[in-house]
């Protein structure tokens, strides 16, 4: 498999956390007036970015109840009831995180290991199974590794294709796409199997299929994940995020 570059750099500083901010605000292109959900950091940035440059109509929140500007200023109030609303009906794209996911988009937030005695306990299934069943769910993991990227996922929170598909809940079911700190997937393999869609500057194929475990769908030509114009990279350094601590999430 080879690689081929998205455009030319705009500058040979551009970090691999950069790359990955691109990739996350790059979810939320042509979703129109929904509620952005970031979870994370670099997905905050990302959600922030998009609004920003190419999703101006995207909704922002604090987290909690209210809609927030591009500055954090207060805009409106969101009570949960409406947030619920939107939920349901779709207005809404989340970005998670994941402790494990595999190949159909199953995602696992809540234990490692046996459920009967798992070895670690961890967020619980929370809102996942509702989020996944509802409205568009991406993911983002910081650190690409094969104990993340699994054959299969211990519990199921988040729901994938495969599940969704023989329980007969697809009609809301949709998972945009995943990024990770080496590369860009969605689900266009055979049987909405994972597929690599670009690697970020710097990243193998070679090095991705060797970080996930299970066998991963992969074109004949994988293209770098797209270079920040000057002014996506000038709001990322000058006005996102100044202190530079999407740099502590993603190392280069």
């Amino acid at each position: 498999m080879t690689t081929t570059p998205a455009s030319t750099p705009t500058t040979a500083t551009v970090t691999r956390a950069e790359y990955c901010v691109i990739a996350c605000a790059e979810a939320w292109r042509d979703n129109g007036e929904v509620l952005a959900s970031p979870m994370g950091l670099i997905p905050s940035f990302g959600a922030r970015l998009a609004k920003r440059t190419f999703s101006p109509d995207l909704l922002l929140t604090d987290g909690e109840a209210l809609l927030v500007g591009l500055d954090g200023t207060a805009e409106g109030w969101l009570p949960y009831r409406r947030h619920l609303t939107m939920v349901t009906g779709g207005r809404r794209h989340v970005m998670m995180g994941a402790s494990q996911i595999d190949r159909f988009g199953n995602q696992n937030i809540s234990c490692i290991g046996d459920w009967e005695r798992p070895a670690r306990q961890l967020l619980g299934v929370r809102g996942a199974p509702v989020n996944t069943l509802n409205n568009p769910v991406s993911y983002w993991i910081p650190k690409h590794s094969t104990r993340v990227f699994v054959e299969r996922v211990d519990m199921v929170s988040g729901v994938g294709y495969d599940r969704a598909e023989a329980a007969g809940v697809t009609r809301f079911h949709h998972l945009p796409r995943v990024v990770s700190d080496l590369g860009v997937f969605d689900f266009g393999g055979p049987c909405h199997a994972m597929r690599l869609v670009s690697v970020h500057p710097g990243v193998t194929v070679g090095e991705v299929r060797a970080a996930t475990g299970f066998e991963l769908t992969v074109a004949e030509e994988v293209p770098y994940t797209r270079e920040p114009t000057p002014d996506e990279l000038r709001l990322i350094r000058e006005v996102i995020d100044p202190a530079g601590l999407r740099d502590r999430e993603v190392r280069g």
